[in-house]
């Protein structure tokens, strides 16, 4: 068998210890390097022992597994090849939006030895294969769009804000959307710029997105919404990485890979 290196993120201990002592049993080549509880914590342990494959609880406080993914592809390193990906779910439409649109393979809870002895051969043909391949770009462009059909918001068929009620001090303010230059996630508000100042918003992206007009706001990151008719230039540095110059401010705004088909024509 292959040797190989693993995350599991899983926020319910036993199910973690679980899921590692039945890897154990099917693929004992395959060191796990780091348990993380939650979404962020895989995040940083991912880049940290940047492991071949990753499992990833769908659902996890904080950022979920398709969230912790996301972020993986914004900082991993260009000349790495990403890691696979495998979504582990009690939640079977989950599990099989993920197969199809973005994983290489899904595990459902509890876990099943016959299915978990599956996932593994197919992930071990998946690592032969990408470590006969020469660049590590194309598996990540893969992975980006494969995330980008997951993470699309769903439609909730309210119409769009046109106010927003942001803090002032110990006021509540109603701020016009077209006076919004972009919006910022912060701990546990959103730091919503205008041209003149920063105003408080407490509700998460995830929550704010689905209100916003698709067609004026755009998500840029995973942590940042712009309106893109404040964007005045769209510039693609060295590196690749698109930046974002906008009327009224003297901020730069970095586009994360997952969104950076938003400027394709650059």
């Amino acid at each position: 068998m292959i040797k190989a290196t693993a995350l599991i993120a899983e926020d319910e201990a036993l199910l973690a210890e679980n899921l590692r002592q039945e890897l154990a049993k099917v693929w004992p080549e395959l060191e796990i390097v780091a348990m993380a509880p939650h979404g962020q914590a895989a995040v940083q342990a991912a880049l940290a022992h940047r492991p071949d494959i990753c499992f990833l609880d769908i659902r996890m406080p904080g950022l979920s597994g398709l969230e912790a993914a996301a972020a993986l592809t914004e900082e991993w390193p260009d000349d790495l090849p990403f890691p696979l990906l495998v979504y582990v779910t009690a939640y079977d439409e989950y599990a099989l939006q993920a197969f199809e649109h973005a994983a290489v393979d899904y595990v459902l809870k509890p876990v099943q030895a016959e299915r978990l002895a599956r996932t593994c051969q197919r992930l071990q043909t998946a690592l032969a294969m990408r470590r006969d391949a020469s660049s590590a770009g194309p598996a990540l462009q893969a992975t980006v769009e494969q995330l980008r059909q997951l993470l699309g918001t769903t439609a909730q068929n309210l119409p769009p804000l046109r106010l927003l009620q942001v803090g002032l001090g110990n006021q509540i303010a109603m701020l016009p959307v077209d006076a919004v230059l972009y919006i910022e996630a912060a701990d546990k508000y959103l730091r919503v710029m205008t041209a003149d100042r920063e105003h408080l918003l407490r509700m998460s992206l995830r929550e704010l997105l689905p209100r916003l007009d698709a067609q004026r706001f755009w998500q840029v990151h995973r942590s940042l919404i712009v309106r893109a008719d404040a964007v005045a230039l769209a510039v693609r540095d060295d590196s690749g990485r698109i930046k974002l110059h906008l009327h009224g401010s003297a901020d730069v705004l970095t586009v994360s890979r997952l969104y950076s088909h938003l400027f394709k024509s650059m």
